[in-house]
């Protein structure tokens, strides 16, 4: 704008200027802090969780030297370095980012109390643009992610079906505040201040971490103990089939490949113990209930050095459904404790010649459609007689998994106006097909950052925040609110959840 030549009114409109940026720099400190505080976070977390992945591969090591787990070992351990290593490429990439993002924003080293520190403009908004958008890194950032996560599922099948649906690492749009989504780059980086940008690339960096711990988790528990053979010994095991209907008989015939006429065994099998003679065992049992049966083998015999030698073996059969009666779960293939799991049940035979009972629940309802109750417990099971045979279908009994406690869209960024606009919080079940719901019951709210000088301790008794709306309005950019000890209420009764803490911009 042009300045007045009056010199009186010319100092007056520079002193308003002088005055708005000032304060324009409070805020956007306040901003900066809140970014500052949360990559912190984000990066001690990452740090602890290094620090668990490198017991992981120290244990993992151990156990290709031990001879009980060197088997196992060595077909898993191989599959979590590969996990190590994709995950290291692209934590060595982002950090690479994260150097270049500190340059453009005019990176330097300065003396402090007499150390040498690395400042650079916190606040630049133009850094974050130039280098993601301009210079494509953020579509190559995204590239890279995706391939991370693709070659970390394809590590191996059981890793695919284990986590393809709940991969730490996503590149999904960034949903917009005006209801819209935005690409990835948009989202995470246009016009955002480095500090930001920074926190960001920390976020990738920390799920990225997280990743890599579970999959190398899941391979350390796939290494069990091994039950310790002779080399020139083993059980046998053969049955009579693996297939067949209620009433036909099972044949199992156990024993030793090699033996000594003065050695001494046993076997137990499906719980019946019985001597070795010539090395081997015979077991009968009439089969009955439809589905997949095991039979546990277990018991000792003596090896050539005079040492007792573990068995442990299972036997695996099916047993078929006549007269066409089957269960089927109309949702999951669970029960859930505390809410009506619908089933469906047919039967070849007509219901006039079909009984149909429970244990370990309450079952509802005629003919093929029916409602299960069930109220603690693990597992459960459903006995169909159809023309004057019973088949037993066993089923697990799970608890609904925990709700999510979420104020507002359920993040934990969130602009200081919408915050202060919220009336209620809420625990949201996500991804669970039953219709039920919870309720907050309690939780314990702290308010600090921008605005409070001292941390402030409330509490809520229910979903309403009006005994903490006080404290919510001197909430600023800047302003992080913590929700902890979070009590919810539901079907299946009161449970303590995750809490959240949202920081305000």
């Amino acid at each position: 704008m042009a300045l007045p030549k009056e010199p009186r009114q010319k100092m007056i409109n520079i002193m308003y200027l002088v005055l708005t940026a000032i304060l324009a720099l409070n805020v956007s400190a306040e901003v900066i802090e809140a970014f500052r505080t949360v990559k912190t976070s984000l990066e001690s977390s990452s740090s602890n969780i290094k620090s668990s992945n490198d017991v992981l591969y120290k244990s993992l090591s151990d156990k290709l030297k031990e001879p009980e787990s060197a088997k196992q070992a060595a077909e898993w351990q191989p599959l979590a370095e590969k996990a190590k290593q994709y995950s290291a490429d692209l934590d060595t990439y982002i950090e690479g980012l994260k150097t270049e993002l500190k340059k453009y924003s005019g990176a330097r080293m300065v003396e402090k109390d007499g150390k040498q520190v690395e400042e650079f403009k916190l606040d630049d908004l133009q850094a974050s643009t130039r280098l993601m958008e301009k210079e494509k890194k953020g579509d190559e950032l995204k590239a890279k992610l995706e391939e991370y996560k693709a070659k970390m599922l394809a590590i191996h099948p059981e890793i695919k079906a284990a986590f393809e649906s709940t991969f730490p690492v996503n590149t999904e749009p960034v949903k917009s505040q005006e209801g819209g989504t935005k690409e990835f780059t948009v989202g995470y980086f246009h016009m955002t201040p480095a500090i930001a940008a920074l926190t960001m690339l920390s976020k990738f960096q920390n799920n990225v971490k997280n990743a890599e711990n579970q999959i190398v988790t899941f391979c350390h528990s796939k290494i069990g103990a091994v039950e310790v053979h002779m080399d020139q010994v083993g059980i046998l095991v053969g049955q009579s089939s693996n297939y067949l209907m209620p009433g036909q008989e099972l044949v199992v015939k156990a024993g030793v490949g090699a033996y000594s006429s003065a050695s001494k065994g046993s076997l137990t099998i499906n719980g019946v113990t019985s001597q070795l003679v010539n090395g081997q065992t015979e077991y009968k049992t009439t089969v009955s209930g439809g589905g997949a049966h095991t039979i546990q083998i277990t018991g000792t015999f003596t090896g050539e050095d005079g040492k007792p030698v573990p068995i442990n073996q299972k036997v695996e059969y099916v047993v078929g459904t006549p007269g066409g009666a089957a269960v089927m779960l109309d949702k999951m293939n669970v029960f859930y404790i505390g809410v009506d799991n619908p089933i469906t049940i047919s039967s070849g035979t007509g219901w006039d010649k079909t009984t149909v009972s429970m244990a370990g629940g309450t079952i509802s309802g005629s003919n093929s459609n029916r409602t299960v109750r069930v109220t603690g417990g693990t597992a459960a099971s459903i006995t169909v007689s159809a023309d004057g045979k019973s088949n037993k279908f066993d089923f697990r009994i799970k608890r609904i998994p925990d709700p999510v406690f979420k104020v507002g869209d359920g993040k934990i960024r969130m602009p200081s106006v919408s915050f202060k606009a919220q009336d209620f919080c809420r625990a949201e079940l996500e991804n669970f097909d039953f219709d039920t719901k919870y309720t907050v019951t309690s939780a314990t709210v702290y308010f600090s950052g921008a605005n409070f000088a001292n941390v402030q301790t409330a509490a809520i008794n229910s979903n309403s925040l009006a005994p903490v709306k006080a404290l919510m309005a001197r909430c600023g950019p800047g302003s992080v609110i913590s929700f902890d000890n979070v009590k919810v209420t539901g079907p299946d009764g009161s449970r303590t959840i995750d809490g959240k803490s949202i920081a305000l911009y």
